[in-house]
């Protein structure tokens, strides 16, 4: 079988350590993987093609970070971190002074 024509799940499983291979270190992005997965977002044919020039320390602390050694798959998993990325930081930092200083919040 060819590489681009690997289905999602049995590319996704390569990295993510359920069908062998080196597993990724962080639960995080296993789990960011899984909803990734879920969203349908891993699914059909692998035809589009991602490159640009890194630093190599950038390239190189990520890949140590995540246990991942294959550029594609690191780039895969750190597209699907941000397509399927919580705003739930973003939305409680924009509710700073939401709250006016004269209500009483004693428990």
């Amino acid at each position: 079988m060819k590489h681009g024509a690997q289905s999602g799940s049995s590319h996704r499983r390569k990295h993510t350590g359920r069908g062998g291979g080196r597993p990724m270190r962080s639960s995080k992005l296993r789990d960011v993987m899984d909803i990734a997965e879920t969203e349908g977002l891993l699914e059909g044919e692998r035809t589009q093609v991602v490159r640009g020039r890194m630093p190599e320390a950038l390239v190189a602390r990520a890949k140590k970070r995540t246990g991942i050694d294959s550029d594609t798959d690191l780039i895969e998993v750190a597209l699907a971190n941000i397509a399927v990325a919580d705003d739930y930081a973003d939305w409680l930092l924009s509710r700073r002074g939401a709250i006016g200083s004269e209500a009483e919040l004693e428990f």
